[in-house]
Order: structure tokens, then C-alpha cells, then sequence
């Protein structure tokens, strides 16, 4: 890493610390991925902040009580190390939306300014933004004035290879008060092609006088030291890597800042474990709905644990919680390799 990273790297650890935010390795938020009970999970080997699913601000405003009440579980407001994501191209609602949030508990308020999703984009938020970085600015300036918590922002590079402006955003962005960055390493354009380019974020370090934040493609230890090596980021942000296994932010933090190792569960210890996290999904959602949610996880954690195919597949249409919860111990046995494939 060049001297002019590590310097900035040293020099942002404290105001992530200010954050609250210890050690510097995050959940990234993932649609249908990252919902509470999956983010308690991970925040019990250790996080230092978990980000709910987006949440589109109009919607959330002018949701009927009912719903406000149930987004407010669902976002696991005033649980601790959590912020709450928004999304949105309204300044009215995105701070108006923030303002509900903080009251309700939220601890961190976060912009989305990433999302590559058509749907989002179509609604010209989430990454389309980054092709409007005056109007972005405006958004970002709402919100922090709308709530006293710590505002944050989530984006990419850029919107293509010829709009590379995030090291500008993200220094306008420092400016009008948001207190931290994430980038994502690719366009908007690339969505989740290619290999996220983690040397591209050192520019927006350089820029950013905030702690900027790492992510893409971080599913391993090794990958995550090399991100923070090339970027000269605060820290990481790791999505996909931690599906089925919700210890992968522990690891990482422990290799790269000195917390305590954890004890990744293997044995009857993994089945307790993914047992507790399925009954939990089943009594977040109720039955039918958590029978039907929990599959992927389960795919997950036997794919990480080596599990046999054909116990995959059988976990995976069973509509039994009873049968499924009898199936997990043999499913979660590590097999040699030419078994695991029949």
C-alpha cells in the first residue's frame, strides 16, 4: 500500500471508532438476503454495523400504520450496530423517511446510491443517481439535515467506464456531512460481472476525507486483506461471502484488526446453529412464507459445510419444518468429495 493510504487509513480509524463502528468490517445490505434474522446471526459473532435491506423512502412514509409497525420490526429498529438503508430521488421523502427511522430507534441512517437493479434505477435512484451528482448532492444535504445520527453513503465507481466520478461524489458528499463511504468496486453498468476493482477505490480514499469503506467480491479472508491493500480503505463490507457462513465477518475482523477469533461452529454445534436461525426465519415470516425463505439459506449453509446434493435438494422442497429440522444433521455432515456430488 502507498504511504499516502496508510496514512489515510490510520487517520479515518478514529472516526469509525466514533461511529461506533468496531471493528471495520460490515454486512453489506442484500435484498431478501439481509433481513433480521439473518442479521442477528451474523451481529452474534461479531459485526461492526450490520445494514438493513433498502428501503424505499416514499413508500416507508406513506406505508398505513400497520405497516409502519411491521417495517419497524423488520428493520430492527434500535437494535444495536444496525442503519437503516433508504433509498429514494425525493429530498422531502428521503429525509422525511430518515426522520421516522431515528425516531423509531435507528442508530445510522444510510443512502443507497448503488443499487444497479433496473427497478430502482428505472426510478431513476439507487446508482442512477450517480449520473446526476448535483441532484445527489441535494438528497445527501436533506437527510443529514433532517436527523441528528451519523449519515452514510453507499454507491459504486461510477455509472460506466466514461462516468467514473465516485472520488467526487464522495468528497461532496464529506462536505455536506455524510460521515462515512462505502464503494462498491464496479459501475453500475458491470452490475456483478467481472472482478470488482478494488485498487480503482484508492482514488476515492485519496479524495474522501471520511472513512471510505471497501466492498465487492470480499468472500474470504485472504480476499479482504487484498482489498484493504489495494484500496488503502478504513475497512470492509462483505455481502455474498457471509451466506452460509455468518462467522466470515468475525474471521475477517480477527485476521485484519486483532478481535477475538470465533469459534466456528462445526458438528452439532453448526446444527444448532442453523437450526436456531430456521425457526427464527420461520417465526419472523410464519410458516408457509418461512418455509419458503429459509430454503436458500439452508442451500448455503450445506454448500459451505459440503454437504450432500441430494440432502440439499430434499431440505429444499420439504414443506415439514419438523422433517427439515430432522434432516439437518445429516445434511450439514461434511462428505468426501466424490459423495458429496452423487
Amino acid at each position: 500500500m502507498h504511504d499516502d493510504l496508510k496514512t489515510h487509513q490510520a487517520q479515518t480509524s478514529r472516526p469509525l471508532a466514533e461511529l461506533a463502528i468496531d471493528p471495520a468490517v460490515l454486512l453489506a445490505p442484500l435484498a431478501g438476503i439481509t433481513d433480521l434474522p439473518f442479521r442477528r446471526v451474523v451481529a452474534s459473532f461479531g459485526a461492526g454495523l450490520v445494514v438493513s435491506e433498502m428501503v424505499a423512502s416514499q413508500e416507508m412514509v406513506q406505508a398505513k400504520p400497520s405497516m409502519r409497525a411491521k417495517a419497524r420490526a423488520e428493520l430492527g429498529l434500535g437494535e444495536v450496530r444496525t442503519a437503516v438503508q433508504l433509498a429514494g430521488r425525493d429530498a422531502y421523502w428521503m429525509a422525511e423517511a430518515a426522520r421516522m427511522a431515528v425516531g423509531s430507534g435507528a442508530e445510522i441512517i444510510d443512502i443507497n446510491m448503488g443499487c444497479p437493479a433496473k427497478k430502482v434505477v428505472g426510478g431513476m435512484s439507487g446508482s442512477a443517481l450517480m449520473r446526476e451528482p448535483d441532484h445527489a448532492l441535494r438528497l445527501i444535504e436533506a437527510v443529514v439535515r433532517a436527523v441528528a445520527v451519523p449519515v452514510t453513503l453507499k454507491t459504486r465507481l461510477g455509472w460506466d467506464d466514461d462516468c467514473l466520478n465516485a472520488a467526487a461524489l464522495a468528497q461532496r458528499a464529506a462536505g455536506a456531512g455524510v460521515r462515512m463511504v462505502t464503494i462498491h468496486g464496479r459501475t453500475r453498468c458491470q452490475f456483478y460481472k467481472g472482478q470488482a476493482d478494488w485498487a480503482a477505490i484508492a482514488d476515492v480514499v485519496r479524495a474522501c476525507p471520511v472513512p471510505v469503506i471497501a466492498n465487492g467480491d470480499i468472500t474470504s479472508v485472504a480476499a479482504a486483506r487484498m482489498a484493504l491493500a489495494q484500496s488503502g480503505a478504513a475497512g470492509v463490507m462483505i455481502g455474498r461471502g457471509a451466506q452460509g457462513r455468518p462467522w466470515l465477518l468475525a474471521q475477517v475482523a480477527a485476521e485484519l484488526f486483532g478481535t477475538p477469533a470465533p469459534k466456528v461452529p462445526v458438528g452439532a454445534d453448526l446444527v444448532a446453529l442453523v437450526s436456531a436461525h430456521y425457526e427464527a426465519i420461520l417465526s419472523f415470516y410464519g410458516r408457509d412464507l418461512g418455509v419458503k425463505t429459509a430454503r436458500k439459506h439452508l442451500g448455503w449453509y450445506i454448500d459451505a459445510a459440503g454437504g450432500a446434493v441430494a440432502l440439499r435438494q430434499k431440505l429444499q422442497t420439504a414443506t415439514d419444518p419438523a422433517e427439515v429440522l430432522r434432516l439437518l444433521p445429516d445434511a450439514l455432515s461434511p462428505l468426501p468429495d466424490v459423495e458429496r456430488a452423487a
